[in-house]
């Protein structure tokens, strides 16, 4: 066991990356002998927001991985994963998300991609399947027991990132947080917080580990299936969007990564390779390769994390 003051940042990733992230936690638990719900600060961006909230209302790793597995009898998870919303987001509303968005310059490492989230329609998408998980996980509690889970999304008027339970950040229900923090633009609409409108943190950082710099962490553990340690080439055009997305992401990741370093933090991370890509395919949201994207993660990320990946 490890004296280690350790963080974990889960990032953003739809659907299957959060069959990826699951996998991707159970590798991480055997390989450094660590139950990741002792992390000093459990930070989570939409898909990771919403399993660190489920490991800071107390479920293991064990429990997320029969969730997935479909051997769980945990009747709040089963509920939750047969609620998953679908491949593809249903008709938007005829108005733009965020049209002043684009006009600002302080959108941050992602400012292309934050700017144009703005021009998308506001989604007609429903989530309220993330508030049925949380009012069934914390039934009589404002937020989860784990003293720092942070769940990050972005103002949509301003670019910034806020995450919710963080010192400091503007007060929200557990369950606004983490539809704010999962409301994809263009697929689920803004949620209001303290009369603020927000949305999935992963538009403006696919895993914002630099919100951890500061925090006196010896290490960050950082699993995000949507960056990844080297540029991947399309290899269809229906990969091109996808690869473009994935490389500002990169980018933008690693760019936070040494933010950390400087700061004497180690950082162990893990994304996605070809190989998990090319079981994953270029919807996140596709359901159907769910079971087969968390069996190839499970042997996938204990590779790369018994080689050591270190950015």
């Amino acid at each position: 066991m490890s004296n280690k003051k350790r963080g974990l940042a889960l990032g953003c990733g739809g659907i299957l990356g959060a069959a990826w992230l699951i996998a991707a936690l159970a590798a991480t638990r055997d390989v450094l002998d660590w139950d990741p719900r002792e992390a000093e600060v459990l930070l989570g961006t939409s898909a990771g927001a919403e399993l660190a909230t489920m490991l800071g209302s107390g479920r293991s790793v064990d429990e997320l991985v029969a969730m997935q597995d479909g051997t769980t009898i945990d009747s709040t998870l089963l509920a939750h994963l047969r609620a998953e919303p679908g491949r593809f987001p249903p008709l938007p509303r005829p108005r733009l998300g965020s049209p002043r968005l684009p006009l600002r310059r302080d959108t941050g490492g992602q400012a292309l991609l934050s700017a144009g989230s703005g021009l998308l329609p506001v989604g007609g998408g429903d989530a309220n399947w993330l508030q049925r998980l949380v009012d069934r996980l914390e039934p009589d509690r404002d937020w989860v027991p784990h003293p720092a889970t942070w769940l990050v999304s972005m103002d949509y008027a301003t670019g910034t990132r806020v995450a919710f339970g963080a010192p400091g950040a503007p007060p929200a229900s557990l369950g606004a947080a983490l539809r704010a923090s999962w409301a994809i633009p263009g697929w689920f609409p803004p949620v209001s917080i303290g009369g603020r409108r927000y949305v999935d943190g992963g538009a403006a950082s696919t895993a914002s580990v630099d919100l951890l710099a500061g925090r006196g962490l010896d290490e960050v553990v950082v699993l995000a299936p949507m960056a990844s340690a080297a540029r991947i080439p399309a290899t269809s055009p229906g990969h091109l969007l996808e690869r473009q997305l994935r490389n500002r992401m990169s980018a933008t990741l690693a760019a936070e990564i040494a933010v950390l370093r400087a700061a004497g933090t180690e950082v162990l991370f893990v994304g996605a390779d070809a190989a998990d890509l090319a079981i994953m395919g270029p919807n996140f949201m596709d359901g159907r390769r769910r079971a087969a994207t968390f069996e190839h993660s499970l042997r996938n990320a204990r590779l790369a994390l018994e080689k050591g990946v270190f950015a």
